[in-house]
């Protein structure tokens, strides 16, 4: 199995034109904690930040100046940041584009893991074959796949409890052209010797263990917090950090059905701790990035506002209503 957290893409850039999300690396990259940094307190208002405060902030978790400073270039670069001045000063916002697809990702993570549809017993299979030579088209697909929430049962063959939407049917004939077949069927039970359980596909004592360290990881804090005894580097250290890991649940548990898994499935409580700790540190992280972004500019700058669990349900940058949340695309 795929490490549950081996996944490229921190959010998905579903109709955001240009912009190119950084992508997912072992722990978290600079422009990645950026993106974060920047969503967590910009992304209602796109406020601007003096590049100086976003290195400061970067710096607080870690990342050099040289870094930091990098990192924010390649994001301007991706259509991620915009630029202006202000005299001697530059300023960074998130685009428009980004905000959009940062707005729709944060909808997705929460609705993916307290919004689990009814199951009716019937799988959807996708069945591939692409010679050796088209690797690189097969591993664009099976990364797809395991975007859409598939996994594989065979090498060739992946699974989901879910149908295809007309917007993942449009997606994988972007990336096959006539190599893929996809059907719906109901499993036959063999004898346990011969038969593989399609819920096997997903390794979920693996997953069971990334819900089991997330919740010993963030429960301890949950009593520091209502304390009020949580604040300034450390709280925002801790909001990131819990925002980074907690959104990278929904690719590796896609929505099983709640028959399909094993007692005590800590989807809910990781839910609840995740919002215990989100929202409880939203004033004192939003208060520490208004002090060090006022260090750099005459006053805090305005429209830094930390949102919490019911705006990114709410869709934290309205859209309209004709959009809808699915488990959004993956590009590189």
């Amino acid at each position: 199995m795929t490490s549950p957290f081996d996944i490229e893409e921190i959010f998905p850039d579903d109709a955001a034109g240009s912009v190119r999300l950084p992508r997912r690396q072992t722990g978290s990259s600079p422009q990645g904690l950026a993106v974060t940094l920047l969503a967590d307190y910009t992304l209602r208002t796109r406020a601007w930040l003096p590049s100086a405060a976003i290195v400061a902030l970067l710096a607080e978790s870690g990342v050099s100046d040289a870094g930091a400073r990098a990192a924010i270039s390649r994001l301007a670069r991706r259509g991620v940041l915009e630029g202006s001045r202000n005299g001697r000063r530059s300023l960074y916002r998130l685009t428009e584009a980004a905000a959009a697809s940062l707005s729709v990702g944060g909808r997705w993570v929460v609705t993916s893991m307290i919004e689990v549809p009814a199951w009716d017993g019937w799988w959807t299979l996708v069945a591939f074959s692409l010679p050796q030579e088209r690797n690189m088209q097969r591993r664009a697909l099976r990364d797809q796949l395991r975007w859409l929430g598939y996994a594989p049962l065979y090498d060739g063959l992946w699974i989901s409890p879910h149908g295809l939407t007309r917007k993942a049917k449009d997606q994988l004939a972007q990336l096959t052209l006539g190599t893929v077949t996809a059907f719906s069927a109901r499993q036959i039970e063999l004898d346990a010797m011969a038969g593989r359980d399609p819920l096997d596909a997903w390794g979920t004592e693996a997953i069971a263990g990334q819900y089991e360290a997330f919740v010993r990881r963030w429960s301890p804090l949950l009593p520091r917090i209502a304390a009020e005894d949580l604040r300034g580097v450390e709280a925002v250290r801790a909001r990131t950090e819990v925002m980074d890991t907690y959104r990278r649940f929904p690719l590796i548990d896609p929505q099983l059905p709640v028959e399909l898994l094993p007692a005590g499935w800590l989807r809910e409580p990781a839910a609840t701790v995740f919002a215990g700790v989100y929202d409880g540190l939203a004033e004192a992280t939003q208060d520490h990035v208004r002090v060090v972004a006022a260090r750099f500019a005459d006053g805090p700058p305005p429209g830094i506002e930390a949102h919490r669990v019911a705006d990114l349900l709410a869709g934290v940058r309205q859209t309209s209503s004709s959009e809808r949340i699915d488990r959004p695309s993956m590009s590189g």
